[in-house]
Order: C-alpha cells, then structure tokens, then sequence
C-alpha cells in the first residue's frame, strides 16, 4: 500500500501542494496542460527550482491575465461549482474537488452571513482557486497513492491583511476549515502559515494522523511564496509503504484439543481478515494425552482485539493468551511483472545482507497458472526472471 503524508511544519497553500508533488514525481507536462483541460486557455504556469533556507524546493506560479482573470465563469463559489462538475477529470476528483468548494463557501459563508453558493471569494482568487484544487487533487491521484495523512498543520502567528482589513492568524475561514484538524501553534512562521486553499485540501485529501508504521520511499518539497531565512518556506510531500510488518506486534496464542482439522483453514483466512500479520498451527499433546493444535497469530496492537473476536468466533478455544513481541524485518517492497502471456504477478522483494531474495505472491501465481493452465512452479519461475530483469535495470539506472 503506497501512502502520502503532508508535512505542512511551515503550513500549506494550494501552490505549495502542486510544488510538492512536481518535486515528488509528477509529470510537469500535466501541470502546464492543466489550465487548458478547465477551459483557461490563457493561463501560463511558471515552474522553477528555487531555495527555501538551503533547501532545494519546486516553485508553481499561474499566470493569469487580468483580462481573463474570471474567464466569463464569475467569482462566486456556486460558478466554480459548476465549472468543477463539468471538468473532464475522474469521479474521484471530481467528488473531492466540489468538497472542497463547499467547504470554502460554508466557510466564508459563516464568517460573512451569505449563502454558500453566492459566496466570493476574496482570500481565494477564483481562477487559482479552481487550478489548485483540482490540481492537487488530481495530482495525489496520478502519484497512485492509496491514502493520504499529514502531520500537525503550522497555522502560523501574528496578523494577515485581507480584503476587509488585518485578520488574527489563523484568518477566520482558515479556523473553521481547519475544524478537527490536528495543528500546531508557536514554531518559527510569523503571518499566515496556512490559506483557506490549503486548509481545504487537508480536509478533503488527508484521512488524519499516519499509520503507526511506514517506510519512506521519496519525498518532494513545494515552495511557498515567502522565502525567510530562518526555516523553509515550504511544504514536505513524504510518499511511504505501509509497514504493517514491521515493528511491536501483539502475540495471540491459545491450544485447542476439539477442532476438526478441516476448519483450521477457515479459521486462519479469517485471522487474516481481522487484521493478523502471520498465523503459525502445529500439533502438541494437551491434557490426558489428547493430541492438540497450537495456533499463535501476529498483529499490530491496534488489531489485536479483532483478531481476539475472530479466534473465538471461528474456533473451539475457551481462552486466548497474549504478550507483546518485538519483530525484527528485513526492508522489503514490492514489483509487477507482466508475464509473456499477460499475467500479472506481484513479487516481494527483500533486501538483506546477504544479498535480494525475490518471492513470488502465491495467490498471484496460482491465479496466473489457472487462466493460463500452465504450472504454478512454471509460472513462479517466469515472474522471478522478469522481477531480476527489473532490478537489472534498476541498477544500471543508478550507475
């Protein structure tokens, strides 16, 4: 499971969530083409390296002519609704796109007492508002993340000049987007840390706090327009695995001497489902010299009372024991290969001392010898020669 994590230490911005994922990997090509795609053919975008106190940063600026700047679609949030839902882009951004519009509009709608469709937007330039949010958005998507989280959002301090005067920071639509967000107060930002656009992706993107345990893979840093000496101006982008495998894990053990063989099976796919990151059965001798089976799962503590439930409700045992364990991994990640025939095959990679270990996922190879009516051994082997291929070329990349 691939996952992205914002790290908004110095707040966020929508340009400074578009500079993060160009830094992180995103196709620049995407970006330029973007204002064309959303009907503003004469919008420019500006993309540069820059550096934010040492730190090498990506830089996004659009570039709207004043003439243009409504595009005949107006300023009010019920315009840019409409303009959203009929942008060509996926269900899924088109869904978390017209979110984040309501969002804004209740919001300003609260702090000015007008309805939210007739809301307009000072804070928020309608044009930038529109390319951000449907950028960034579509941007995690073509990242292929499965999830976004973030840390704590800097809010900043001090005082922000708006349309009707100076606003305490946060400005008062930034504070009720970023109602049931975890911020952070004080650090080293003086003005407005977080805009109104960027509480707004937070709360449409994020699912909250990061897993407990993940590997990082790459990160990418979006710059925001002020550059102070003291810290980066900028946003931190963290892509990750989940590691689910790593870490203190919860041991659940427990010996039954009156289940039927035959739903051992049932019983482990069903641990698994609960959440247990491994499943060990083995015969012992229990009391009065019955024959018993042994059965201890693994699982993160934060599934161990669901794989409890389960072990109950799926066996004949009366009582469970359980400690915490500590379990030491080698990295690990994964790679698709595409068969000759088309199959697909997951493989796990491991890196150790010793050299890579590459393991085929066994669903996957029995899946691909059932369509292809080949060995599963076969197909086990095909997919391990096209993983080496792969790293192959991995390393000569690097060299």
């Amino acid at each position: 499971m691939r996952i992205a994590i914002l790290d908004p230490a110095a707040g966020i911005s929508g340009d400074m969530t578009l500079g993060a994922l160009l830094d992180a990997g995103v196709d620049r090509q995407w970006l330029e083409a973007l204002p064309g795609r959303l009907g503003f053919a004469s919008v420019g975008v500006a993309v540069r390296r820059v550096d934010r106190a040492s730190v090498a940063a990506t830089k996004v600026d659009f570039e709207i002519p004043a003439e243009g700047a409504g595009d005949g679609h107006g300023r009010h949030v019920g315009a840019l609704l409409d303009l959203v839902r009929r942008a060509p882009v996926s269900e899924g951004v088109r869904d978390k796109a017209v979110r984040a519009f309501e969002l804004l509009g209740e919001a300003e709608g609260r702090i000015h007492g007008v309805a939210p469709d007739a809301v307009h937007l000072h804070e928020v330039g309608a044009v930038d508002a529109v390319l951000d949010i449907v950028g960034a958005i579509e941007g995690f998507e073509r990242l292929g993340v499965d999830a976004v989280y973030n840390l704590p959002v800097a809010i900043g301090d001090g005082w922000v000049e708006a349309a009707h005067g100076h606003l305490p920071v946060p400005a008062p639509a930034t504070a009720i987007l970023l109602e049931g967000v975890e911020v952070r107060s004080g650090g080293p930002v003086t003005g407005e840390a977080t805009t109104p656009t960027g509480a707004a992706l937070v709360r449409v993107l994020s699912q909250g706090a990061p897993p407990p345990r993940w590997r990082l893979v790459a990160s990418g840093w979006g710059a925001g327009t002020r550059d102070p000496a003291h810290y980066p101006g900028a946003l931190r982008l963290l892509l990750a695995e989940a590691a689910a495998e790593a870490g203190v894990l919860e041991t659940i053990a427990t010996d039954v001497d009156d289940l039927a063989p035959e739903y051992v099976e049932p019983l482990r796919a069903a641990l698994f489902q609960a959440g247990a990151v491994e499943c060990s059965v083995w015969p012992t001798q229990g009391k009065k010299g019955r024959v018993s089976l042994r059965l201890e799962a693994l699982a993160a503590p934060e599934h161990a009372e669901r794989v409890i439930e389960a072990l109950f409700a799926h066996s004949t045992t009366a009582g469970v024991r359980r400690w915490t364990t500590t379990r030491a991994t080698l990295p690990r990640r994964e790679l698709v290969v595409e068969l000759d025939s088309g199959a697909r095959v997951r493989i796990k990679v491991r890196e150790g001392a010793s050299g890579t270990r590459l393991k085929p996922e066994y669903d996957d190879v029995i899946a691909a010898a059932d369509a292809l009516g080949r060995p599963a051994l076969e197909i086990a082997r095909e997919a391990e020669r096209q993983a080496e291929a792969v790293l192959r070329a991995e390393t000569s990349s690097r060299e």
